[in-house]
């Protein structure tokens, strides 16, 4: 079966022989990754131009994004899996047919892996690096970064970061459900080791994502070594402060705050009972106890969703200190200019404005609630 993939350099793949077809020229590849993006839709001349030409479009743009399809339908059509690309009256539109693309197989995999885990964390680990392991370098890679294909690339990266972080989830899911089972020496083995590194390697490949802070504190922890996990949380807290002027959010606020009072594992749930006893119809031990792997990947995943709001609200913050300037700006050009009651008039209300939207004279730094104590 043929596969378009983007997960990587843009190419096609016969599943049947093995060959690979590589688009020559980088305006070739942007082409083909935009279509392939977009398969089943059609896509404007306007719009393919743009990708490929940006600012600065040739001056018979129409006729120009027709060579371009016509060497790609030939490059295509030379792999023997016939004619891909329709012509439709307002552009192009790429059939897949029986074809697949790698970003469709990632996702699902993906999908598969997250709705695994909480039933079998051993599983969804499999799937899940199966997933992963469908990228062969950043998305889109070598084509030209038009309005299309930067939107879909952030956007796939961002699916692979969360993947990832469902990952090391479900890891230290699968060990915390078996400590129970296993001495602490065990439990201290060079696997756990392992992770740990990982995740301090990705807390500085991505300094601002938050959920792999909360992971890797949560790894040393598991490894015994709750001082170098609020180490990590002091890191996280000046690099926020220092990149952002913010705070650690809640849920990393809250594990510093379980660490410390030594349950790092707060928010992980309650370890199911040894394989054997049996569980009463309300979902718990015998004693009563709750249990069981589906409420681990309930918090677990909570955790992640309020790391990702909390990104979602220093989005924000920014956006509204990239505002704040600009009213700033206004109110200055406002005072400097003729002092008329109309530029008067409007330097007074640029200000209530930005007054409004500051909502208070304090410092750059915004904070949030502290959780509530467990």
């Amino acid at each position: 079966m043929t596969e378009f993939r983007i997960l990587g350099p843009v190419e096609v793949h016969d599943g049947r022989t093995g060959r690979r077809v590589v688009p020559s020229g980088t305006k070739q590849r942007t082409l083909l990754a935009a279509l392939v993006v977009e398969a089943g839709r059609t896509l404007t001349v306007d719009r393919l131009t743009d990708e490929l030409w940006g600012d600065e479009p040739p001056q018979r743009a129409a006729n120009a994004v027709q060579a371009h399809v016509a060497r790609l339908r030939r490059m295509l059509s030379d792999s023997g899996d016939g004619d891909w690309i329709s012509t439709e009256p307002m552009g192009y539109l790429l059939r897949l047919g029986n074809a697949t693309t790698d970003a469709q197989r990632f996702q699902r995999l993906s999908a598969e892996g997250r709705a695994a885990a909480s039933t079998n964390p051993a599983h969804a680990t499999e799937l899940l690096e199966r997933a992963l392991a469908v990228w062969r370098g950043p998305a889109l890679q070598d084509c030209l970064r038009g309005p299309l294909c930067a939107a879909e690339a952030e956007r796939f990266e961002e699916h692979r970061l969360a993947t990832l972080e469902k990952l090391y989830e479900t890891r230290l899911h699968e060990t915390r459900l078996h400590e129970t089972r296993m001495d602490e020496t065990r439990l201290r083995s060079a696997p756990l080791d392992d992770v740990t590194g990982e995740l301090e390697r990705l807390t500085y490949e991505h300094p601002l994502r938050e959920r792999f802070y909360d992971l890797s504190m949560v790894a040393l922890c598991l490894a015994g070594r709750p001082a170098e996990a609020l180490g990590v949380y002091e890191r996280a807290r000046k690099v926020l402060l220092h990149m952002l002027g913010v705070e650690p959010g809640p849920a990393l606020r809250a594990r510093m705050e379980a660490t410390i009072r030594h349950s790092p594992f707060a928010g992980l749930g309650t370890p199911p009972p040894p394989r054997g006893l049996a569980h009463d119809a309300s979902g718990g031990t015998p004693n009563g106890t709750p249990g069981g792997i589906s409420e681990v990947a309930a918090l677990l995943d909570l955790g992640g969703t309020v790391a990702r709001l909390r990104e979602r609200v220093d989005e924000l913050s920014r956006e509204q200190g990239t505002l704040l300037r600009r009213i700033d700006e206004l109110a200055a050009a406002a005072d400097g200019g003729t002092q008329s009651r109309e530029y008067g008039g409007a330097a007074r209300r640029t200000r209530t404005a930005r007054n409004s939207l500051a909502g208070q004279e304090s410092g750059p730094v915004i904070t949030r609630p502290m959780p509530p104590a467990a």
